[in-house]
């Protein structure tokens, strides 16, 4: 097993001089914890560091709030430090916000995927420190699905949101601290950036090679294998299936009443798709879209994850839902803004209209290749390790 150290750690061990004297706000959430799982303001406090603020993203700094709840600022109950919300009506720190620091320090867990508020909090943390004069401060961490895997819809400008706000791909294949300085150079923000590495971490590994605790950074992720199978499925969050949200293995088994599980596996497995096998599955989701309502569906099993081709795979399960339960299938209607929220996931409407015309799956996915050839070209620039 490898010992990988996150950024955290390797601040605390060896570069407390870039916080040494300094008023410092702390962008965090439960998921920043040390490789003995100690969390990041325990970590922090007992070496000294002055903590005069903290900026909760989704999930607030405890982890105490559930998917999508917005929430206000107020106090830490642990430490009575000042928690200014980031996740509600304000997004980017305000200059009210950052009086009273003079670094931002992020830590928080990606899962590597593009659809995650996290990497966006970070963004416009990042941007509102470069307006404000404040130095930005990324404790790295590693990609659990690795670093090496780049595959997806790079997004289009139309599907901006918050939960995909830039030209990436489903799956950028970096850190977050590379996504950082990928950020603050193309979008122009000009942050006073810093990077701490990870010590250990190569991109070939995924979480479960680091020797790093898993610590649930959203309540719908509870294994490093729930963040692959994101990967795959958290298009079914733009339809009226459930992605599973409420049972113990979430957007690795997904369904709807309506589904008829076992014709939905035999067609998907027919495929032949790589790495993958559907197995027929039932379930009762206890939360979210049709809870407390017997499913069926399917539950994905990978064979070898390294060779998963999880954006393929993810456009044949839609499809596939599409095509065998016409009438009952549905894409969510869109929002205030026109924009069906698929199309959000997707980072492109012609995914979706092509889904409704009877385009195969894999002319689809042909769609997204020259836009990923072009990020991988762009993103050789910032990576790290």
């Amino acid at each position: 097993m490898a010992n990988v150290k996150p950024g955290l750690e390797v601040l605390i061990d060896e570069r407390m001089n870039l916080v040494e004297g300094a008023r410092v706000g702390l962008v965090t959430n439960h998921s920043a914890v040390t490789s003995d799982a100690t969390h990041i303001v325990d970590a922090l406090l007992k070496a000294g560091v002055n903590l005069t603020a903290f900026y909760a993203p989704e999930h607030g700094v405890r982890g105490d709030m559930a998917d999508g709840d917005e929430f206000s600022s107020g106090k830490d109950n642990r430490t009575g430090i000042t928690v200014h919300s980031i996740y509600g009506s304000t997004r980017k720190p305000t200059p009210e916000m950052l009086e009273d620091v003079d670094v931002l320090v992020y830590d928080l867990q990606d899962i590597g995927g593009r659809y995650y508020t996290f990497t966006y909090s970070m963004s416009y943390c990042m941007q509102a420190a470069a307006e404000n004069g404040k130095r930005f401060i990324v404790l790295d961490r590693p990609n659990p699905v690795n670093g090496v895997t780049v595959d997806g819809q790079v997004l289009e400008p139309e599907c901006a949101s918050f939960i995909g706000l830039h030209a990436i791909p489903d799956r950028p294949g970096m850190t977050i601290g590379e996504l950082a300085r990928l950020f603050n150079d193309t979008l122009g923000y000009g942050a006073d950036l810093t990077v701490v590495k990870c010590k250990g971490w190569t991109r070939d590994m995924w979480w479960d090679q680091t020797g790093l605790p898993w610590t649930v950074p959203s309540p719908n992720v509870p294994t490093p294998d729930t963040a692959l199978a994101f990967t795959i499925t958290c298009l079914i969050e733009g339809t009226n299936l459930s992605e599973g949200r409420g049972i113990t293995r979430p957007f690795e088994i997904v369904g709807a009443p309506f589904v008829d599980a076992y014709a939905l596996a035999d067609h998907l497995n027919a495929v032949g798709l790589p790495c993958v096998r559907f197995r027929p599955a039932h379930f009762i989701p206890h939360t979210s879209k049709h809870a407390k309502i017997p499913c069926n569906g399917i539950h994905i099993h990978f064979t070898d994850r390294n060779g998963v081709q999880t954006v393929r795979t993810g456009l044949h399960v839609v499809k596939a839902f599409h095509d065998l339960h016409r009438g009952d299938f549905e894409f969510r209607d869109p929002d205030g803004s026109g924009i069906n929220h698929f199309d959000r996931v997707a980072g492109s409407v012609r995914t979706r209209k092509a889904i409704e015309a009877g385009v195969p799956a894999d002319e689809i996915y042909a769609t997204y290749l020259d836009g990923l050839e072009a990020f991988k070209g762009l993103r050789e620039k910032y990576l790290i390790y």
